[in-house]
């Protein structure tokens, strides 16, 4: 398997761009939690090791590169809420992260590469969408591991306040035991209440009381 190297950027700073933001999200398939977008600028003279797409790294090797990342990269993290996926729509609730994580680097960048096959409306920024770029692109790759981890943290801690769906280690997505769990024990106020089986659920607590 190819892993992501910085031509891409390379590219950009040869055509004058100095400022190169790779922006990703994580969190769109799971039926609670918030979605989290992070915006990495690289040092070119300062490219931490062993960058490459959150999914193909353990948890312990994510957290390590994460910290590198924070000591040698500029970023900035942002999240669209529970209420604003139900109320915008997965999809644009993640355009909305990631324009607000690039909103937040201060300087802003020059140009952004963003995972995926659409650039949000939202950014201010030139920018170029990057199918498959957590694979292609260092500065994604970066982007993926900061929000990736982040997200993991947050859904820890929500665990603790609503134990039972398995969210220290499911982070939300729909495994076996979060959907038992949302069967058993109901919807809490962290569950999307726009993505099907969630909704389904209260439905049927709806149809009951009826």
């Amino acid at each position: 398997m190819s892993k992501p190297d910085f031509r891409l950027e390379s590219d950009l700073i040869a055509q004058g761009h100095c400022r190169i933001a790779g922006v990703d999200e994580v969190g769109r398939g799971p039926l609670a939690g918030p979605v989290t977008a992070a915006a990495v600028i690289l040092n070119p003279e300062d490219i931490p090791e062993g960058l490459d797409d959150s999914k193909k790294l353990t948890a312990r090797r994510r957290e390590a590169l994460a910290e590198i990342i924070h000591a040698r990269a500029e970023l900035a993290i942002a999240h669209a809420s529970v209420a604003e996926i139900d109320e915008l729509n997965i999809l644009r609730a993640s355009h909305l992260a990631m324009a607000r994580a690039v909103a937040a680097l201060n300087p802003v960048p020059d140009f952004v590469l963003i995972d995926g096959n659409m650039v949000p409306g939202q950014l201010a920024v030139p920018a170029r969408a990057v199918v498959g770029g957590d694979t292609r692109s260092l500065s994604i790759a970066a982007a993926s591991i900061v929000a990736k981890t982040c997200r993991d943290r947050i859904m820890v801690d929500l665990a603790q306040q609503f134990p039972g769906y398995g969210w220290e280690t499911n982070a939300g997505y729909p495994s076996k035991r979060h959907r038992a769990a949302l069967q058993d024990l109901g919807v809490t106020p962290h569950h999307r209440r726009s993505f099907r089986p969630v909704h389904n659920i209260l439905y049927q607590e709806k149809s009951v009381s009826d």
